[in-house]
């Protein structure tokens, strides 16, 4: 029979009495687990332990400093004084002196163009007559630009060409003309064909004088005529017996003569002439020519 005051005994298979059992056993396991660790970490760092030095902190190594990369000195800047500015009354002369140079300088170049064009226009006019052709536009341009300081020349060319003889034909012409030159004359007498001829038997004269003989002298005519000395092979026919029998031929040789000559005066102009040409447009030309001298005390077109 049990007392009243005191609980009763529990039954050996209760659950309280599993619980308690099992947390023992668990923390029974897991100090020997402790316990094994630091036995082992102590017997891995036995050497450290007899130096004192297991417990001591580490010391973070010191990083090596870089070394300092020396910046490149500069150079000092120059100091430039500035200069006062120039007052606009010497900018202005400045740049009037230079339109003016600009203008003398366009006026140079407007004066040799209309120079070169008259040149060449003189130059075509040449070739139409050495090849017997019309001026056409040309005998425009001659008065336009040569008219005023050189008419007659200017008229004289024109001429020239309406009636156009050739060098060619003067040579041909000559030529055809040699029998009736070379004999004698038509109204020669019987005493004065003995003189003439009795004349050529004997012949006296220096090395350097030329032959008389009418055949001698068409020679030179032709060789004159061949080199263009238009004046001189007139001379040698002129002296012929029958020079009257050419008298055709003489004239249009003077017209021939006239006609270049009247072109090289013009050939003449275009280079050289002062303030009579004029341009394409009837303006006259106020530029020296480069190859004109100019007056004592006066500068040249070049400089």
């Amino acid at each position: 029979m049990m007392d009243a005051g005191y609980p009763a005994d529990e039954p050996a298979g209760s659950p309280a009495r599993r619980s308690g059992r099992t947390r023992a056993m668990l923390g029974l396991a897991i100090g020997s687990f402790l316990v094994g660790a630091a036995a082992i970490y102590l017997v891995d760092h036995r050497q450290q332990l007899q130096d004192g030095t297991l417990f001591t902190l580490d010391e973070p190594a010191a990083q090596p400093s870089k070394p300092a990369v020396a910046m490149p000195a500069t150079a000092p800047r120059p100091v430039v004084a500035l200069l006062p500015p120039e007052p606009i009354e010497t900018r202005l002369a400045d740049l009037e002196q230079r339109l003016a140079r600009l203008d003398l300088r366009a006026e140079a170049a407007a004066g040799n163009a209309a120079r070169a064009e008259g040149l060449l226009i003189a130059f075509a006019a040449r070739r139409a007559l050495d090849r017997g052709a019309p001026l056409g536009y040309l005998a425009d341009q001659l008065r336009l630009r040569f008219a005023d300081g050189h008419p007659n020349a200017v008229g004289t060319v024109i001429a020239a060409a309406a009636d156009p003889v050739t060098l060619d034909q003067l040579i041909a012409r000559l030529d055809g003309l040699h029998t009736r030159l070379a004999g004698a004359p038509d109204d020669e007498g019987v005493w004065t064909w003995i003189r003439r001829e009795a004349g050529h038997l004997f012949v006296i004269r220096r090395e350097d004088t030329p032959s008389p003989a009418a055949e001698q002298r068409l020679q030179r005519a032709r060789l004159f005529l061949e080199s263009g000395r238009i004046d001189s092979a007139m001379a040698e026919v002129q002296l012929l017996p029958n020079a009257g029998t050419a008298a055709d031929w003489l004239g249009d040789a003077r017209r021939f003569s006239a006609a270049q000559k009247a072109l090289d005066l013009l050939e003449t102009a275009a280079i050289l002439d002062a303030r009579t040409l004029r341009n394409g447009v009837g303006q006259p030309v106020e530029q020296l020519s480069p190859a004109a001298e100019p007056p004592l005390g006066e500068p040249s077109a070049a400089q």
